[in-house]
């Protein structure tokens, strides 16, 4: 008799050329977008890693991460930020003052920032969770750094989930 059995892929980096953000309530950085219409996995789990940097928490000291998707590559645009669409291509994106107004993405995770001079890592947090449980066709991640210190993004990377049958 076959059993379903889960499944993870190879952690893949995120291209991060934009990510080493300054602490801000409205600027922040998107992800490229990862095309599941083929690989059709059911999650994918999304950590980050960051350096030690010498600077004191300030502001909401954390790291806020948030989803986006598209449905339709047709007719749809994806999740915006309340102030700007991401395009699926890694950048910068702004959002509208995060200590002050609700963010239209779902939030993927906080990642706090509580003394200097040490190494975060944060995650994993499951994308598919943002989605009621579905990873959608088109995904990707978008991130606001209000911790007070620029940041030393080390790694951001992702694994896809599946299912097999054995």
């Amino acid at each position: 008799m076959a059993s379903v059995k889960q499944a993870f892929g190879t952690a893949t980096a995120f291209t991060k050329t934009n990510a080493n953000l300054t602490s801000s309530a409205t600027a922040g950085w998107m992800s490229n977008a990862i095309d599941n219409t083929s690989t059709l996995a059911l999650d994918a789990l999304v950590s980050i890693e960051l350096a030690a940097v010498n600077t004191a928490p300030s502001s909401s000291k954390a790291i806020f991460l948030y989803a986006y998707a598209l449905i339709d590559s047709a007719a749809s645009a994806y999740t915006g930020s309340g102030d700007t669409v991401p395009s699926g291509s890694e950048g910068t994106l702004t959002f509208p003052d995060v200590t002050a107004n609700a963010i239209p993405m779902p939030l993927l995770g906080v990642v706090p920032y509580p003394v200097q001079n040490k190494a975060i890592n944060g995650g994993p947090f499951s994308v598919a969770a943002c989605f009621g449980g579905v990873l959608p066709p088109k995904w990707g991640i978008a991130m606001i750094n209000h911790a007070g210190m620029t940041l030393s993004v080390t790694n951001i990377k992702y694994v896809e989930v599946t299912n097999t049958v054995a």
